[in-house]
């Protein structure tokens, strides 16, 4: 394998027990890669990102970060959960929340030194949510939040960004600031996104992957037939938050 690579996976299967929820993954995420996963509610992504965490063992199959095994291999990896799967209601402020991101490389060593309060406050400028710092979490829209849990990310200073739907219930203006936001983190982070925001594939990622049990990748920012076909099932749709939605084709007129 390339160990230049941040993420080698060959072969992957996984799932739960004995159900194989994805099936003979082969993917590269490369230096400075901006990769889009797409696929439909249920097709596995999520069984991806975990398997990529290390909270779920493959049943065959390797996944390298960096060369190394994922339980050793993560603490080089920033992780943003979908919105939803965060307590906002915690009584915890902005700041509190961005240094916790810290602990995935300093490990259990009780309380914070200056250089994670360094890495904290430079994750927030990143984000531009320094003026939010005292603000409680419970205080912020959808799109300081997911800015929040982004600059928690960093903190760890990652050569790799994991997102799961990151702008899930946002609206477009949202939308746009989280995108540009990572498209600056890009020029020196590998990032890694799990969307159905079909209307970011062309205008931000560098290429597109598509999975429902198996995956193909396409080296462009392009959704190929054989992906919706694979994905969907039917390649005259569009999709908008993982449901089909029919397009017409064109009219002739008399």
């Amino acid at each position: 394998m390339d160990e230049s690579n941040p993420i080698e996976i060959r072969g992957l299967s996984a799932g739960y027990g004995h159900k194989i929820v994805i099936e003979d993954i082969n993917m590269d995420l490369r230096k400075n890669d901006f990769l889009a996963v797409i696929g439909p509610n249920g097709g596995g992504k999520t069984t991806l990102l975990k398997a990529i965490l290390g909270i779920i063992e493959p049943l065959s199959g390797s996944i390298r970060i960096f060369g190394e095994e994922p339980e050793k291999g993560v603490r080089r990896i920033g992780y943003v959960p979908q919105n939803g799967s965060f307590d906002n209601l915690y009584p915890v402020s902005v700041y509190d929340v961005v240094l916790m991101g810290t602990r995935s490389r300093k490990g259990l060593r009780p309380g914070y030194g200056p250089d994670e309060h360094a890495a904290a406050e430079e994750a927030m400028k990143k984000v531009r949510i320094s003026e939010l710092a005292d603000s409680p979490i419970s205080a912020l829209s959808g799109g300081q939040l997911q800015r929040c849990l982004l600059a928690r990310a960093l903190a760890c200073e990652p050569d790799i960004l994991l997102l799961d739907e990151p702008t899930a219930s946002l609206d477009p203006d949202m939308k746009e600031c989280v995108y540009d936001t990572l498209k600056r983190i890009n020029e020196k982070t590998a990032i890694m996104i799990v969307t159905h925001d079909m209307g970011v594939i062309a205008a931000q990622v560098k290429r597109v992957a598509c999975l429902n049990r198996r995956m193909i990748v396409h080296d462009e920012a392009s959704i190929t037939p054989e992906m919706m076909e694979l994905g969907y099932h039917c390649p005259m749709e569009l999709l908008a938050h993982g449901v089909p939605h029919r397009t017409l084709g064109e009219h002739a007129h008399d």
